[in-house]
């Protein structure tokens, strides 16, 4: 009989840990879908705008072949991207300009405060 208490004990808490793992992803999903039905009919505020814009120029840094983001910090500031940090080249500056000028949104880019480092990594 203990065993069949132990057990039963086991599964209502793994039954409640697997609950509350799901709230966060309903969470989620519900504001994606405000989101999207708001976006159809209003603009998106400036400053959630503006976070869109410096995660969507970090994925595309991060995924582009010849440039190396751990070194490279983005900032964006009504659609006018900032990047500061170091870059290997010359050329890697340019192609992190041009990476963050394609995305949508982006009014400008402001590399001024990319240093070229002298050591090839």
């Amino acid at each position: 009989m203990r065993t069949n208490n132990v057990i039963r004990k086991t599964l209502v808490a793994a039954g409640l840990v697997a609950a509350f793992s799901v709230v966060p992803f309903a969470q989620v999903a519900a504001q994606d879908a405000a989101m999207q039905k708001s976006s159809e009919n209003q603009t998106v505020p400036d400053k959630t705008a503006d976070a869109w814009i410096t995660t969507k120029v970090k994925s595309e840094l991060a995924t582009t072949k010849g440039v190396s983001s751990t070194d490279v910090t983005v900032a964006t500031m009504d659609g006018v991207v900032t990047v500061t940090g170091t870059a290997t080249s010359a050329a890697e500056k340019a192609k992190i300009a041009h990476v963050a000028q394609k995305v949508k949104g982006v009014k400008s880019v402001d590399t001024s405060g990319l240093t070229v480092s002298d050591t090839a990594k």
